[in-house]
């Protein structure tokens, strides 16, 4: 009772610790939400507002250029040209009633020749018309004369219209590193989980196994002949390898070269065994033995995990077969079964704890075998293809090496 208390313990803290970081970064996506919608609107008012400011300006400013145009040696200038002259941030340019460019201010032109100038300030000043930033002064109504004064947004208020932009992607940025830091916290707490899960596992099993050795030694020189002894100590040795296997977890092993072909052939002699007379197991491996650098006990559990899921996907009748082959790379080792496959939007899910279709089951096993493959041994392992009610395919990548 007490070792199954421990796994739910240690099993729902992680599940929990999923809940709460899905509630922080739903929140965190709201506030980041709320924060550039907040800012864009309200950008979008002090922009429009300083805009329509601009655009009084540039009435005055216009007057201004009508007074001092139809000016005479009798007119006070003074404040006309305050005006005029006061305008030292707004783009302006000023067309006759032939289009043709009289003055410009504020506006950066770069040419070779002064024809340049003058084509590029009227293709600025017809920019300008057709953004609706035109104002036009009518001078002698009776010989039709008149000036327009074309103007663009000052460079504070484009600087003001991209500011919230800018603002976004900081936001943006902040609830990405923010969300990292986040899942890198998860996952930290989550080995810690599975490390202590793991080592317990361990020491709770080393207790009957080292009674089971006992026992099975006693009853070996009682029954020396007995048939059942030789499967009771196969049974203790595979007792012995699980236990292996859980203290291994949260440290890193030694792997070393390992024929792939063999550490395959393993697995599917011990599953055949242990499962029924409609399961028919198959493994297609080259000739050469395949070296790659392995702890075998860790992998031999993930293909272990892939066949018995893939039994359970089959209630109990149908093919698996394993494939084993060595790419330029990589070597490859793929799990098939006829059973009744996974949909494609479930595809990232069944590498995550908690995962299960069977009404009894943690939903560790795969969670456990990506987390074999990718950090011990360095390599990937995900669906390969699934198609509902013919079966799935699972597929383990490793990186090749030169051993021998």
């Amino acid at each position: 009772m007490f070792f199954v208390s421990l796994i739910k313990t240690l099993y729902l803290c992680p599940m929990q610790w999923t809940d709460r970081m899905r509630q922080v970064k739903f929140l965190l996506v709201c506030a980041a939400v709320i924060i550039c919608a907040a800012s864009l609107t309200w950008t979008h008012y002090l922009v429009a507002d300083l805009s329509l400011e601009e655009r009084e300006r540039m009435e005055v400013w216009a007057e201004a250029m009508r007074t001092f145009d139809m000016a005479d040696d009798q007119t006070d200038l003074s404040l006309v040209l305050k005006v005029i002259n006061g305008n030292n941030t707004i783009p302006v340019i000023v067309l006759d009633e032939e289009g043709e460019v009289q003055t410009y201010r504020n506006l950066a032109v770069r040419a070779k020749s002064p024809e340049d100038v003058d084509r590029i300030v009227r293709e600025k000043a017809l920019a300008m018309k057709e953004q609706g930033r035109s104002i036009r002064i009518e001078l002698d109504e009776d010989q039709g004369t008149f000036m327009e004064v074309c103007y663009d947004e000052s460079i504070m208020l484009k600087r003001l219209a991209r500011y919230p932009f800018i603002q976004l992607a900081v936001v943006l940025i902040f609830l990405a590193v923010a969300v990292f830091a986040l899942l890198s916290s998860k996952r930290a707490e989550q080995n810690k989980v599975w490390v202590g899960l793991s080592k317990e596992t361990a020491h709770q099993l080393g207790t009957p196994i080292s009674s089971l050795m006992a026992w099975t030694q006693v009853l070996r020189e009682t029954y020396p002949d007995d048939q059942l002894l030789p499967e009771m100590d196969k049974d203790v040795k595979r007792l012995q390898m699980i236990a292996e296997r859980f203290s291994k977890i949260g440290s890193m092993p030694e792997p070393k070269p390992e024929n792939l072909n063999e550490v395959i052939a393993h697995v599917a002699e011990y599953i055949g065994r242990r499962t029924s007379n409609r399961v028919k197991i198959t493994t297609r491996l080259p000739e050469q033995p395949l070296f790659a650098m392995l702890s075998a006990p860790l992998f031999e559990w993930v293909v272990e995990n892939l066949c018995k899921n893939a039994v359970d996907a089959m209630d109990g009748s149908g093919d698996i077969t394993i494939t084993a082959l060595e790419e330029l790379t990589r070597f490859v080792v793929e799990v098939a079964d006829t059973g009744k496959g996974i949909p494609k939007g479930q595809w990232s899910s069944v590498f995550q704890p908690g995962y299960t279709t069977k009404q009894r089951g943690w939903g560790l096993g795969l969670s456990l075998a990506k987390r074999i493959v990718e950090e011990y041994h360095h390599g990937k392992i995900f669906i390969k293809s699934s198609e509902i009610g013919k079966g799935t395919t699972f597929r383990i990548e490793l990186k090749k090496n030169n051993a021998k």
